[in-house]
Formats: C-alpha cells, structure tokens, sequence
C-alpha cells in the first residue's frame, strides 16, 4: 500500500486530471499517458485498489472511475432504483463524449459486471475487457442449480430489507467480517472497510440486490472483443478448486473466445492479495 501511495504523490501534477465530464452517477480521475485503460471498482470500493497496478504498469493512461454513493462520495443520482446498470450507461457515454478510441476496461467485482455491461450493450466501443473476480449471474451462487433471476428474487428482497435495517454498529461489524474474508493480505484490510463504511448504506444495499437479481448471460453473448476472467475460489466455500473451474468455464460459455483463469492463493481482492501475480495478468492483457 505504501509503494502505490508513493507513487500516487510522485506523479506529475500534468499527469493527473479531473476530467470535463459532469455525472451525477461517476466521477472520473485520469492518471498516467499511453493507451487508454478504464478501471471500475467494486461495490463500496474506490479507486485505491488500483494503485499498486497503476505504479507498476505505467505506459498507459488511466481513468478511474468512482461510483456515487461510495466509499464516501456524494449518492447525487444513485437515490433509488438500480445503481450498476445507470453507472455502466455513464461509463459508455465517457467513453464516447472524451472521445476515447476503443480502450480497454478492467472491472473488480460489480465493476466486473459493469464492464461486461459496457462491452456488451455497446459494440464497439471498447477493445478489450478484463473481469476480475465477478461472474455473468452471481444470483446463482445464492441458491439450487437451475436457479434464476426470478427465483432468486425472494431471497434478494429479504436480503435487501435486513440490509437497509441495519445500524450502523452492525453495518460496520458485517463490513469487518466482509472485508476479512475477501482480503488475506491483512495490512490491506483497513482501507477497503473504511471505503466499506463510508459507503451509503442504501445505495450499497440495492447494488448488493441489483447484483443477484442480474443475469448478463444474454450481453456476455454480444460480446465481440477479447475478454480474460480472473477468478478464485472464495474462502470459506465448500467447492473445490476443480468444481469452480468447472463453474466459470461453464458461466462464461456464451461469451466465445473468454479465457477464464484462477488464481491460487488468493481471495476476492486479487489485486492486494496477489499483487505480482495480477500485474503480470495485466500486463499480458493489455499487450
């Protein structure tokens, strides 16, 4: 963490600027020059989970994108309904009013999903995707096989409401429990549970919802660029690292050409639990 926050502070001012483009759904910061990179947190995070990839992949210019509603950041348009799907419509519009020419989007988790969105809604106007740690149709890990986005509704409601409930002791202690089971690498945990708590707790509730009740089966099918998924198997689950394998491959069959690899060793936030590993995947996608 020390490394990516120097590096931050030694940037060159002329190399880090607020962009022109007003969003009441994201804020974008540029750092860096070269080819056009897009890189989309998670839900509840910010673009400090970024910054070791960003100070040991230089060469490219960087557009990171911070979500309304987190990690402390004004909720302005996220006040109800959806919040990835009207964020992802916001990253397409970037794209084309900074007049970027077919970059490269790399999305954590819900930005994961965010970018999947992006590549598939819009043909055309990225070159390449990179999906780190998030599948088509996260409902599906909530329940039976053959589950749906219909049939998973109930329990994605239920879940909503216990979330919005919540106080903001509890909020903290579930983030806590959260975080320590998406991050091995405890000296990392700190910044993602302050991003985590200074999240609003409504908008982080129906991304959460918006998440299992989305089934992007039908967009990754529309995609037409080169796409690499890194996944790993999650800490505390009882699937064996075969059986998720086996669940990628077959979550991403429609999306042809996908290349889907699992990183050991690691948990949800690959880019700090497995930080070489992860920037050497970078490296090797951006080319």
């Amino acid at each position: 963490m020390m490394i990516g926050i120097l590096a931050a502070l030694l940037t060159p001012a002329s190399a880090i600027a607020k962009t022109p483009f007003a969003s009441d759904r994201i804020t974008v910061t540029v750092e860096g020059k070269g080819s056009d990179v897009i890189l989309i947190p998670g839900l509840g995070s910010s673009p400090r989970v970024w910054q070791e990839l960003i100070a040991a992949v230089p060469g490219h210019r960087y557009h990171l994108v911070q979500l309304s509603g987190f990690a402390g950041q004004p909720t302005d348009g996220a006040l109800n309904g959806p919040v990835a799907a009207p964020a992802a419509e916001e990253i397409a519009r970037y794209i084309e009013e900074a007049g970027l020419k077919a970059p490269a989007l790399i999305g954590h988790s819900m930005g994961g999903s965010m970018a999947m969105m992006v590549a598939g809604r819009h043909p055309g106007l990225v070159s390449k995707i990179m999906v780190v740690d998030m599948m088509p149709f996260m409902g599906a890990m909530f329940g039976p096989p053959g589950t749906t986005a219909e049939s998973i509704k109930p329990m994605a409601d239920a879940m909503l409401a216990q979330m919005k409930a919540a106080d903001p002791a509890a909020r903290r202690k579930q983030a806590e429990a959260t975080i320590s089971g998406m991050i091995r690498t405890e000296a990392m945990r700190p910044g993602a549970i302050e991003d985590s708590v200074k999240s609003d707790p409504d908008v982080s509730a129906r991304a959460f919802h918006e998440l299992i009740v989305t089934d992007l089966s039908a967009d990754i099918a529309r995609i037409a660029v080169p796409t690499t998924v890194l996944y790993v198997a999650p800490l505390g689950v009882p699937i064996s690292d075969a059986q998720m394998d086996a669940y990628y491959a077959m979550a991403f069959t429609p999306l042809k050409g996908a290349v889907t690899k699992r990183i050991p060793d690691s948990a949800h936030f690959i880019m700090w639990d497995q930080p070489a590993r992860f920037q050497s995947e970078v490296k090797a996608f951006l080319g």
